[in-house]
């Protein structure tokens, strides 16, 4: 059991996802971390694996997504694994709009995220008319 990552802990990371603040972000990360995507060619998604990639696939999502928020949170641990449950919202670059409900899925290791696996629901963007 991991007693060095508590509901707080997810919290903070949540928050840094909010604020963009890739620093903040990569610090709850640990060297080892993995990151599997909502959608991609695999059956996790996409596996994102090591520091230096995982980065890049964070900063992507506010790149493809600038306005791009995890709001109503609510999280919790038990031993090793957490739970984010969130509403994802964001403006597409063509102006449609995204509002979904996600999950990630944590593992942790050494007080650290070790594994952030990601789901959204598949809605499609609501297209706004200009």
């Amino acid at each position: 059991m991991n007693n060095a990552v508590n509901i707080q802990t997810l919290e903070a990371f949540s928050q840094a996802w909010n604020d963009h603040d890739i620093e903040a972000l990569m610090s709850f990360m640990h060297d080892d971390c993995v990151f599997e995507t909502v959608a991609g060619d695999q059956v996790c998604g996409n596996r994102i694996e090591g520091r230096e990639a995982v980065r890049k696939a964070f900063q992507a999502a506010w790149e493809n997504i600038p306005d791009a928020q995890w709001r109503n949170g609510r999280h919790w641990i038990s031993g090793d694994r957490g739970v984010s449950e969130t509403t994802f919202t964001g403006t597409q670059k063509d102006g449609a709009r995204i509002e979904a409900n996600m999950v990630d899925l944590f593992t942790f290791r050494d007080g650290k995220i070790l594994v952030k696996n990601a789901f959204r629901k598949n809605r499609p963007a609501i297209v706004v008319e200009k």
